[in-house]
């Protein structure tokens, strides 16, 4: 689960990270008043979506005037803002935040996350924020330094004068630094987040160290445990099938092709979408109905498949381990009856009961094209599709 950028600056301050004082508003006359509020002559106006890239597509806004602050929300708030991060829709703008503007001398990347790899805490940092780091990484590895905090282990402070170090800030600055890496690493533990990320960190013309951007991304498995997390989430920015999906316990995603996918375990999915390449064919999702698939679940992800109207074509791939095949054949059979289906259904069952999942699925009244494998799958449905 991801943040705005005005809920991750929120949780920054609790954790002693500084950021510029901003308010964020709804319409542009509540623009008008945060901004009277923050005081000064001059504001910044910022798009909140959950997309990086804002700026060169036209959502952040600097403006000298009250009525340059009217003008920036209203051009923005009720729009949807297209960056290189988000789809040709691009994703909508509910809430604009306005902040005092800040005297920038140095623009840094800081940022912590997980590395799957080394099983530990990784913290990264680049002398060049304010740009893609993995155009950074891609053009001038050098310019990136990574720090390892093994789990159980702590963040230890000769870890956060070497990252100071390698960004070139002054001893006063360290000081502000080491300060920043301590409330990054307890925000980073405390809340389960899987990334925390400021792009960039600046300093000012009078040496201050500021937060001017935060991506915040969250564990979605730990949220149970932090309910004042979960209700920050805002549904608008999310793929409405996913999150859809979501509520069925149901692993989704969204893809370009036109074969819809409905696979028991991701490792099988993964492993049908190569398929389906593999025979000229194109995806059109990602969709794991998991082990213990009820008649129901199946049914809701055939809604899910169906509501794309891209979808020429089902390829359902179901092994009966856990789940068996004659309930995923029952919900196939519902699942068409509910949602009318008028698109072909390549079936191939494998496992526990799969000649009754099978009998189930001949004895219906629907055209469901049977498979004897993957293969033959993945050739039947990709015709069926016309690719």
């Amino acid at each position: 689960m991801n943040l705005h950028e005005y809920q991750a600056k929120r949780l920054f301050a609790e954790y002693g990270i500084p950021v510029p004082k901003n308010d964020v508003a709804s319409t542009a006359d509540e623009a008008v008043e945060k901004a009277k509020a923050l005081g000064g002559d001059k504001w910044v106006v910022k798009a909140q979506v959950h997309a990086g890239g804002r700026g060169k597509a036209g959502g952040v806004k600097i403006v000298d005037s009250l009525d340059g602050v009217r003008d920036a929300a209203a051009g923005m708030l009720g729009q949807r803002l297209v960056t290189k991060q988000t789809d040709a829709k691009g994703l909508p703008i509910n809430q604009v935040l306005v902040e005092e503007p800040s005297a920038i001398d140095r623009e840094m990347y800081l940022s912590v996350l997980v590395d799957r790899g080394s099983e530990s805490i990784v913290f990264m940092c680049s002398p060049d924020g304010g740009m893609d780091i993995e155009e950074v990484a891609e053009k001038t590895p050098e310019r990136i330094k990574t720090v390892t905090v093994p789990v159980g282990a702590g963040f230890s402070g000769y870890q956060a004068r070497d990252l100071g170090f390698f960004l070139g800030l002054d001893k006063a600055q360290l000081k502000t630094f080491t300060k920043i890496i301590q409330g990054f690493y307890r925000l980073f533990i405390e809340k389960d987040a899987a990334l925390v990320e400021i792009n960039p960190l600046i300093t000012t013309a009078d040496g201050e160290l500021r937060a001017i951007d935060g991506k915040l991304g969250f564990d979605d498995n730990a949220l149970f445990r932090h309910p004042d997390i979960a209700a920050m989430a805002d549904p608008s920015q999310e793929d409405a099938a996913e999150a859809e999906a979501a509520e069925h316990d149901l692993n989704y995603v969204t893809l370009e092709g036109n074969v819809g996918c409905m696979v028991n375990g991701a490792g099988l999915a993964m492993a049908t979408m190569d398929v389906i390449k593999l025979n000229g064919g194109q995806p059109a999702n990602f969709l794991d109905v998991g082990g213990a698939a009820t008649a129901e679940r199946v049914t809701a992800a055939f809604k899910l498949i169906t509501s794309d109207a891209d979808v020429k074509a089902i390829l359902v791939n179901i092994f009966g381990g856990i789940v068996r095949c004659d309930v995923i054949a029952e919900g196939i059979i519902e699942a068409v009856k509910q949602v009318g289906l008028k698109i072909p259904v390549v079936a191939r069952l494998e496992g526990t009961n799969v000649e009754k999942g099978r009998a189930l699925l001949e004895a219906s009244d629907f055209d469901i094209i049977p498979a004897t494998d993957l293969n033959d799958a993945a050739q039947k449905v990709v015709a069926a599709a016309g690719a």
